[in-house]
């Protein structure tokens, strides 16, 4: 079940009723970030679809939004690596919910590796997930959301490849894609009442980040080969955010789960292809890239 210590402040942003009537699938939606939006965006209004290949996540995840929320949530088994599968879970969405308006394109994999040993299945699990994923669900909701006259589409990205990182040839190359492909769909869609956009989140201490970005070791505050893990928590994120953090602190899923609201709320009607860095100012002060880790293991984030 996703820990309550990171799916947001108690203090409302906004109105209530701010997404009334209004129905959204997140991918990824049962753990880290995607069950942080997701519950945003329920808290706001909407009815909540969230869809993972992990059912053993999804099932709690969605009794427990609709225990704070008293929202309508429906679990639903995906795998965005499939197009059939995606289909399936957003047709399922419109026809269980009476719609669909919000898609947040979630759902990711990742794991450090330099890029002279990546093996082609690990290039291909990331990218297939990161990438085609966010295209094959986008095209998944397109219909519902053209015969509704009214879409938004959210993805979840990240800052990395803005200048490239070590160790994360797969995940930069699939990011960088995503923000092209925002920018594409942007273009294309708008004339349906399509909105198009994505956000890339900084320094989030979730157990998927923590698990990628530490090679997959222990949970501890170990990032890998003796390198402290700032997503572990106590005096390491401390550090780090002092060190790295113009704001100060690290993120929450809640800090990615307001903008996603913003932007799906009526406050984004004139909002389409752009990218929205929400890192705390963390990319203007980022030192030098690390040394690259060893080998990792492929694994799936779901951010």
């Amino acid at each position: 079940m996703p820990d309550p210590a990171h799916v947001g402040s108690e203090r409302p942003l906004f109105r209530d009723d701010l997404l009334a009537g209004r129905v959204a699938l997140v991918t990824g939606g049962g753990t880290g970030i995607g069950f942080g939006i997701a519950h945003c965006l329920a808290r706001y209004g909407a009815d909540v679809v969230l869809a993972s290949r992990s059912r053993e996540h999804l099932d709690p995840a969605a009794e427990e939004l609709r225990r704070r929320t008293g929202r309508r949530v429906l679990a639903v088994p995906a795998n965005v690596r499939e197009p059939d599968s995606i289909r399936s879970a957003a047709d399922r969405a419109a026809e269980a919910m009476g719609g669909l308006h919000i898609l947040v394109n979630n759902a990711a994999g990742n794991f450090y590796c330099a890029s002279e040993e990546l093996s082609p299945g690990g290039w291909r699990a990331v990218v297939e997930t990161d990438l085609y994923g966010t295209f094959y669900a986008s095209q998944a909701a397109f219909p519902h959301m053209r015969d509704a006259g009214f879409g938004r589409i959210v993805s979840v990205s990240m800052t990395l490849h803005h200048r490239g990182w070590p160790g994360m040839a797969h995940a930069t190359a699939a990011k960088a894609g995503v923000d092209a492909l925002t920018r594409t769909l942007g273009l294309e869609w708008g004339r349906h009442g399509i909105t198009v956009n994505a956000v890339a989140p900084g320094p989030i201490p979730t157990e998927g980040v923590r698990r990628a970005f530490s090679g997959g070791g222990e949970s501890d505050a170990s990032g890998g080969e003796g390198r402290p893990d700032p997503f572990a928590g106590g005096r390491h994120a401390d550090a780090y955010a002092r060190r790295t953090v113009p704001v100060g602190r690290l993120g929450d899923p809640a800090d990615i789960g307001h903008m996603v609201t913003y932007l799906a709320s009526p406050a984004g009607d004139w909002i389409t292809g752009s990218i929205f860095v929400v890192d705390g100012g963390e990319r203007l002060l980022r030192g030098p890239p690390p040394s690259v880790p060893g080998t990792g293991r492929p694994g799936r984030t779901d951010q």
